[in-house]
């Protein structure tokens, strides 16, 4: 049930936001919050394996990069592939993330990838917040909600958000 909705969660961002193949979406999720804990207390790998398998999936079928936030005790860093990584120009800092360290999600990420690197600072295209996690520092300066039609993994919130390029150039200005 976790790994479908994950999947449907992403899925429905990808398409209502209008994401294209290469763009990045970052992802932070506590799987304390999923099983209705408070964030940071229980952290449970095998949800992660669920909501990650989903996550990628969905991502995978559209040429989505993912991102996913870790917790704070590494600061919010970010794992993604490491070519995602260097073709942007983020700087590589030398962390490997763990369930209690990192969290199950980016761990679980860690996992998959096929050459995992750790970031501290991404712009990303769009996102998604599972349990309250605070991606917003990860997205492009300016951010849109975006309304699902699930707001809810397990028993944690998911908000979701679009990013837009920025209105400049006063009244004048004619915009696409």
């Amino acid at each position: 049930m976790i790994k479908e909705k994950a999947y449907k969660i992403t899925k429905e961002l990808i398409e209502t936001a209008g994401m294209k193949p290469g763009m990045l979406l970052v992802v932070g999720g506590s799987t304390s919050e999923v099983i209705g804990s408070k964030i940071g207390t229980d952290s449970a790998p095998e949800v992660a394996e669920e909501m990650v398998t989903g996550i990628l999936q969905a991502a995978a079928e559209k040429g989505i990069e993912v991102a996913a936030q870790c917790c704070e005790h590494l600061n919010r860093a970010l794992i993604l592939e490491r070519e995602a990584a260097e073709r942007r120009g983020y700087e590589i800092v030398c962390v490997v993330p763990k369930p209690k360290a990192g969290g199950s999600l980016a761990t679980k990420v860690y996992e998959k990838l096929s050459d995992p690197v750790a970031v501290e600072h991404i712009k990303a295209d769009a996102g998604i917040d599972i349990g309250d996690t605070l991606i917003g520092m990860h997205l492009k300066e300016v951010a849109v909600p975006v309304r699902l039609s699930e707001n809810t993994l397990g028993e944690a919130r998911v908000v979701c958000a679009r990013t837009r390029p920025k209105y400049i150039g006063g009244e004048r200005a004619k915009y696409e």
